[in-house]
């Protein structure tokens, strides 16, 4: 009989990698999920069309234009684990307000990953990209947005300049570790 050997995965829980735009959380969150076989749910597929059309034309959205939105992507999250046990989403979450709102619509255990990269970075890297609608202008209103995570908040605060091979090693040596203390910064 053969067997297969899966990735150690940690049991009901949701990893959202979260960050400014141009941060890597959707290559990371991507990723992970392929590497800990579960489902990936892109944060920016649950804008509407109105929040999509407001970021493209360079306007920041507020908290108003955000609470639908999180909690779309909540409820997706939410089934996503009680139908597969597991997931990786990507999503901004720039607040820790945004964070506790995802948490209570999920319910369930939620590990945030923030990747950190320097301004000049994640500019170069914006301007760059040519297939998403944020536009590189609206950058430093969600750098002015980004709450830094508490301590105790359990949020993962990786280096964003690591290869994301490199990121979800220390991701799953993180998660899939029974005692582990999600609050360190371990990078």
């Amino acid at each position: 009989m053969q067997s297969s050997i899966r990735p150690a995965r940690p049991h009901g829980l949701a990893i959202v990698t979260m960050g400014v735009s141009g941060c890597g959380k959707s290559t990371l969150g991507a990723l992970l999920a392929h590497r800990l076989d579960c489902a990936f749910l892109e944060g920016d597929a649950f804008h509407d069309e109105a929040a999509v059309a407001k970021m493209r034309a360079g306007h920041p959205l507020t908290d108003d234009d955000r609470w639908p939105w999180l909690d779309r992507l909540g409820l997706a999250i939410k089934e996503t684990l009680a139908s597969d046990g597991h997931v990786v989403a990507a999503c901004s979450a720039l607040r820790l307000l945004y964070r506790e709102r995802l948490r209570a619509a999920i319910g369930a255990p939620v590990r945030f990953v923030l990747l950190d990269v320097e301004r000049d970075e994640l500019q170069r890297r914006l301007t760059q990209r040519t297939d998403h609608y944020m536009p590189s202008s609206l950058l430093d209103s969600q750098l002015a947005t980004l709450e830094r995570p508490r301590p105790g908040e359990d949020v993962i605060t990786l280096d964003g300049l690591i290869p994301p091979e490199g990121l979800c090693d220390s991701i799953q040596a993180l998660v899939t570790e029974p005692s582990s203390a999600m609050t360190a910064s371990p990078l």
